[in-house]
């Protein structure tokens, strides 16, 4: 898991970063995205992707990496923007936020999938990186957790769409809740769900259900 990042050291980078990004694909919610630069030789057989990670497994290796790597930064871009720029943009502007965020400038980074992200930082996509990156394998842990308690804190202002079940993805009982409440400010309107069948989808998004 840390080829690429003995690779990239092996070349003379120093700070390393893996990043990654979660919450491309749901109806509500933010696209967040993570930076981490772990200790060069760094080793955890339990650090993977997210996605095979039990939620208890995840929020322990959270804190753990926040104590064991070098740096950690995180970026977090909210609906309304994704609306205005689209996602891919708005994913780039999330991972560039997060690099911004780390308390150190990484002179290399690993970035999961097959996007080069628009900054001057050498760099290597990796198509299933967190699968295959330890860096990233972090960074998918810390964005996800990060956007799982955003979605939590939604959820209690919104209960109605249940995000603290579906982090805001198309479920059957998120679309269900959509058909009967409307969208609130949080639903991206640039993407496709089925716009007609909602009721009150025209309604002011500054008045969404929720506490």
């Amino acid at each position: 898991m840390d080829q690429f990042e003995l690779l990239a050291h092996s070349m003379g980078a120093k700070m390393v970063a893996g990043i990654d990004e979660v919450g491309r694909g749901p109806l509500a919610g933010p696209v967040i995205a993570a930076a981490v630069i772990l200790p060069q030789g760094y080793k955890n057989t339990e650090i993977r992707d997210s996605k095979k990670l039990a939620d208890s497994k995840r929020r322990l290796l959270y804190d753990l990496i926040y104590e064991e790597a070098l740096a950690v930064g995180v970026g977090t871009v909210e609906a309304v923007v994704i609306d205005r720029i689209n996602i891919l943009q708005a994913t780039f502007l999330a991972m560039q936020e997060a690099l911004a965020d780390l308390a150190l400038p990484p002179d290399f980074i690993l970035v999961d999938g097959n996007q080069h992200l628009p900054v001057s930082i050498p760099q290597k996509t990796i198509v299933g990186g967190d699968n295959l990156s330890l860096s990233i394998a972090a960074a998918s842990i810390i964005a996800k957790v990060s956007r799982d308690r955003v979605m939590e804190m939604y959820h209690r202002q919104f209960p109605h769409y249940n995000f603290l079940k579906n982090k805001g993805y198309g479920t059957a009982q998120h679309l269900s809740a959509l058909r009967q409440y409307g969208p609130c400010k949080i639903h991206r309107q640039s993407f496709r769900w089925d716009k007609k069948n909602v009721q009150n989808a025209e309604f002011d998004f500054g008045d969404c259900h929720g506490a």
